[in-house]
């Protein structure tokens, strides 16, 4: 039987959590397995596994605050209100984070010239069941700063994602034998305007149009997005047509997987900002 987590225990945890996430925001090294032989340090004797799976509970907080997470901790969302009290409190005194998620959300980005579009396409993340512990109002709000937000009205990042998956349209087609559909593949966004509901339109083998709709992040798989009114809309009157690409680790390594249909029946869709997330 497990032994619940100390608020000492936490609070340690959350620490070193949002240290590492600052040196990988600032695109600073540090070594995973060295943090945690130190950290094992001031807990109660926590398994390697334990650790691991506390730091991607952490994640989903953070991802909940609208802050990115640490690459390889998956985000896991059956955390205790502990946990986003802790995490909320600590990032008050993380100046130094502040300054380093905002300038990240805010750096320009241009597209990438060489890439092997074949190891590109991932599965998307299956949505999760939201943690069963009810979380009081005041820590349900987002952080002053909401960086997810500032990143997705980043128009330098949207439009180098807009580029990236014209070229792998391009290169989807061309690779299954159809270069005449791959030389019609249009950025609508560009030619047409952005109040279509979709960013580029491509085709099926059969020549059957395809409408994407891009959304572009520099940080990980699991990171919500926005959408707008007349992109939900869209996604449920096109739904046989409609594809979602979202590309992510931008700037690293950048890949992605699509969500076909409407994008209701892929994400959690908060009423009111239309943030979609999958937990």
């Amino acid at each position: 039987m497990s032994v619940d987590w100390s608020v000492e225990e936490v609070e340690a945890i959350v620490a070193d959590h949002l240290y590492m996430l600052t040196l990988e925001l600032a695109g600073q090294s540090f070594n995973k397995t060295e943090q945690r032989r130190q950290l094992q340090a001031k807990l109660s004797g926590r398994s390697d596994g334990s650790i691991e799976f506390k730091h991607c509970n952490i994640s989903a907080v953070l991802v909940h605050l609208g802050l990115p997470y640490i690459r390889g901790y998956q985000p896991r969302s059956n955390y205790q209100a502990l946990l986003v009290e802790v995490v909320s409190d600590q990032l008050k005194h993380r100046p130094l984070l502040d300054q380093a998620a905002l300038a990240v959300a805010q750096l320009p980005a241009i597209t990438p010239t060489t890439v092997d579009f074949r190891n590109t396409k991932v599965s998307p993340p299956q949505r999760q069941l939201r943690g069963a512990e009810p979380i009081p109002a005041w820590m349900a709000q987002p952080v002053k700063r909401d960086y997810l937000q500032r990143e997705a009205a980043n128009q330098s990042l949207g439009m180098a994602g807009e580029e990236f998956v014209l070229e792998f349209e391009r290169w989807r087609l061309d690779a299954m034998g159809h270069s005449k559909l791959a030389s019609h593949v249009e950025h609508v966004s560009q030619t047409r305007g952005d109040g279509l509901g979709y960013d580029i339109r491509s085709f099926e083998s059969d020549g059957k149009e395809r409408f994407i709709e891009v959304k572009t992040t520099s940080f990980g798989k699991e990171t919500p997005f926005f959408v707008t009114q007349n992109e939900l809309k869209f996604s449920r009157v096109a739904a046989q047509q409609f594809y979602l690409y979202r590309l992510f680790e931008f700037r690293k390594q950048p890949r992605l997987f699509d969500l076909a249909g409407e994008i209701s029946n892929h994400c959690l869709l908060d009423p009111v900002t239309y943030r979609a997330s999958f937990s």
